[in-house]
């Protein structure tokens, strides 16, 4: 009678897993609205496709900045669409929904997407730690008397926590994720090659030829890109190499793996020593950008474990904590 949802209302994309049924909707976290109206005309994938291509009375619009709502009423109306889909007809009894939350957002934040949850159309609703979300979604057992850490990079922030009995002993939230690597490289781009490409552009070129770690096979990745020529105004033809890209992002990328290198060390000895022998378990899309797991083990000198399906993890985990209502219940508690 009840539907049971974890959602990862994430920056760049939205997932929502569904108690029995695993992962049911993974779009973009994005909406079309007709400017005049304020009316919604597409959520998700077919609003994606209008960024940066709309005529003047259409605009697309990405509620979210790294990892909470910047815009409350798109936000609301993008979070009732994907409930809406994800409960399917008529149900008598409103969901039970647990999402997603940065570790360190502020409690005017949380109280923006719990009320958001609620006005979309849940019926009670939980936040959980996205670092805790996280780990449960890649398996750990998080209330063994035992150290895991986790770091989840997603589209507006990184995630790094460490967790024991149910708990998370520290954590650390940075707002520097994949969003500020496509800042770096369209700022790259227009500064060494004169053009300008959109942000769609740059995730792309991130996508295929993004990486961290230096070695001649990443080195010689390319990929042909058009853009506006800055001095000519008309389109122009690049190939963009890896070593580039690599070149574009190093700043961000080094924010990250010192704020991971900082919790290492912050990390009490007992628990670190579980750490060492599991290994720090890594998440988000961020895990897929090439090299990024050995940079990470060649500057903390720890193994690197990739997480099955790392762009799933927060909303699995956020919907398999239903089956363990203490560790909701403690997280709720904490935050009193």
């Amino acid at each position: 009678m009840r539907t049971y949802l974890g959602i990862d209302l994430g920056t760049a994309n939205t997932l929502v897993y569904s108690k029995g049924k695993g992962i049911i909707i993974n779009e973009p976290s994005v909406i079309a609205i007709e400017r005049d109206k304020g009316e919604a005309l597409s959520v998700g994938i077919e609003a994606k496709k209008m960024i940066g291509k709309t005529p003047s009375n259409i605009i697309a619009i990405r509620p979210l900045k790294d990892g909470v709502i910047a815009d409350y009423d798109i936000a609301l109306a993008m979070l009732k669409y994907f409930i809406k889909n994800a409960v399917g007809g008529f149900s008598i009894l409103k969901p039970l929904v647990v999402v997603g939350i940065p570790t360190e957002a502020t409690e005017v934040e949380r109280q923006a997407l719990r009320e958001a949850a609620l006005d979309g159309g849940a019926g009670k609703v939980y936040l959980i730690e996205e670092a805790m979300a996280t780990a449960i979604g890649a398996g750990l057992n998080v209330e063994e008397p035992s150290g895991n850490m986790i770091v989840d990079i997603g589209g507006g922030t990184t995630e790094i926590a460490v967790i024991s009995l149910g708990s998370i002993v520290l954590s650390k939230s940075i707002r520097v994720a994949g969003d500020e690597l496509d800042e770096h490289i369209v700022e790259y781009i227009k500064n060494e090659h004169n053009i300008l490409v959109g942000e769609r552009t740059a995730e792309q070129i991130k996508m295929e030829v993004g990486n961290t770690f230096e070695c001649d096979e990443y080195d010689n990745l390319s990929i042909e890109v058009i853009g506006l020529d800055i001095l000519s105004g008309l389109p122009k033809r690049v190939n963009i190499t890896g070593k580039e890209i690599r070149t574009a992002i190093k700043n961000p990328v080094s924010k990250i793996v010192e704020n991971i290198k900082n919790a290492v060390e912050s990390t009490p000895p007992e628990l670190l020593s579980d750490i060492v022998n599991k290994g720090i378990f890594l998440a988000g899309g961020g895990a897929m950008i090439k090299g990024i797991k050995e940079l990470i083990e060649k500057e903390t000198l720890i193994r690197v474990v990739i997480a099955d399906e790392p762009l799933t993890c927060v909303a699995r985990g956020a919907g398999m904590a239903l089956d363990n209502i203490k560790i909701l219940e403690n997280i709720s508690k904490t935050r009193r």
